[in-house]
């Protein structure tokens, strides 16, 4: 693997670029692997990633049934915080941004991590006093995060509209360190990084059956072959219930299309993450110009992948009156990606009634901020057998035993 500096820029320049190779290897699976990862999503990639270096598995393969990246890592709005209520979340959220910092430098691959800020907005009285709430707790999690007045955030948003006319900007809950990283790039990196260490990355094989004998996992079937395996991890989104029907059990999860959309370029006017969940709409502005802009996800269960007209105008009537300036701005693309929610908007990082199979899914609509953090403690999960202290609150079975991790209602948003 090519190390990348800017030595290697300039030595490569000489021969005009010829000399670089494949970013990571195109592998054809094996008959056999200690373990098997099925998504190469930044979920997958970074537990395939976390399993060689933290714990010195290397003999892995990732599945792909498309391309790589080609998922919900693709298909977000790249926003990364972790000002959560609950201990357990603010936790694994904190340690996945924290791993975001030097991102970069662990994987020699720009992932374009960009510490910006992000302001949650506090449009009525009650979100002001959940807001204040979030603080102390994240004062005692080791978060770093404060409450700012109406006229802070308007030094930080001078194109924001602070008066209202329905939700005037009360205050906002402000993380310095929140922000946004290059989507792709998180997923190149990792996988760049799992091939240099011999992690092999199989694209365009699906995932068709599960083989099991005496309660243990044995393997799976794919469009490629066979695949033996003695440890199995399930890390495809809100595509979980599916392969967990193959593996013979149900997960607490539905399906549903989050969309999102980015607008022409333009000149720099937003250098904060903004989220305003009252009318429920976030925006932020991409290193190109664009309005990177998400709202709420579908209301009915559904695995399609495109956007939908009524979407566009309820986010963006949503936006408009607090943020005038984008009115007469043209949206230039339009996406969806198909996100796992549970019951308690919480994830589940877990072993599950099949011996040897492990499921990582169930992030909802804020799986791209939990990227580090998430394939940290799945790869810790698998390689000891037992949760870690970032993922044993987040077992399958808390739904069964009563104990809920509630964000939905905590932080009154899913993201």
């Amino acid at each position: 693997m090519n190390r990348y500096s800017v030595f290697a820029l300039a030595r490569a320049a000489l021969d005009r670029h010829q000399g670089w190779g494949r970013a990571w290897r195109d592998a054809a699976p094996k008959t056999r692997y200690d373990v098997v990862i099925v998504g190469a999503g930044g979920h997958g990639l970074a537990t395939a990633h976390y399993l060689a270096r933290n714990h010195g598995i290397t003999n892995v393969a990732v599945l792909e049934k498309g391309w790589l990246g080609g998922g919900n890592t693709g298909r977000n709005t790249t926003i990364i915080r972790s000002n959560y209520l609950q201990d357990a979340s603010a936790a694994i959220y904190e340690k996945s941004r924290s791993l975001y910092e030097t991102l970069s430098q662990d994987l020699n691959y720009n992932v374009m991590f960009s510490p910006r800020g992000l302001l949650m907005l506090a449009q009525t009285e009650h979100e002001m006093k959940a807001y204040r709430r979030t603080v102390h707790a994240n004062l005692l999690q080791g978060v770093q995060t404060e409450w700012i007045g109406p006229q802070r955030v308007k030094d930080l948003v001078p194109m924001i509209r602070i008066e209202g006319p329905r939700y005037p900007v009360l205050g906002a809950l402000y993380q310095p360190r929140g922000g946004t990283a290059r989507h792709d790039a998180v997923a190149w990196g990792y996988a760049r990084a799992c091939s240099a260490m011999g992690v092999d990355i199989i694209q365009n094989c699906e995932v068709t059956g599960i083989d099991q004998r005496d309660g243990r996992v044995t393997g799976v079937r794919t469009t490629r072959g066979d695949i033996g395996c003695d440890r199995l991890g399930l890390v495809v989104a809100g595509h979980s219930g599916v392969l967990a029907g193959m593996a013979g059990f149900r997960l607490p999860i539905e399906s549903v299309a989050l969309q999102a959309l980015v607008s022409e370029p333009v000149k720099p006017m937003l250098d904060v993450v903004v989220m305003a969940n009252t009318v429920h709409g976030y925006i932020s502005q991409s290193d190109k110009g664009e309005l990177v802009i998400g709202g709420g996800s579908d209301g009915f269960n559904n695995y399609t992948q495109r956007g939908s007209f009524h979407h566009i105008e309820e986010t963006l009537r949503a936006l408009i009156e607090t943020f005038p300036a984008i009115s007469r701005m043209k949206m230039l693309r339009q996406w969806g990606g198909i996100v796992d929610m549970t019951g308690d908007r919480s994830p589940i990082i877990s072993t599950t009634p099949l011996g040897g199979c492990f499921v990582n899914c169930g992030w909802g609509t804020g799986g791209f901020k939990a990227i580090p953090g998430s394939g940290w403690a799945m790869a810790d999960l698998m390689a000891r057998g037992t949760p870690g202290p970032l993922a044993a609150d987040f077992s399958m079975f808390r739904f069964r035993e009563g104990r809920f991790i509630d964000e939905s209602v905590a932080a009154g948003v899913a993201h």
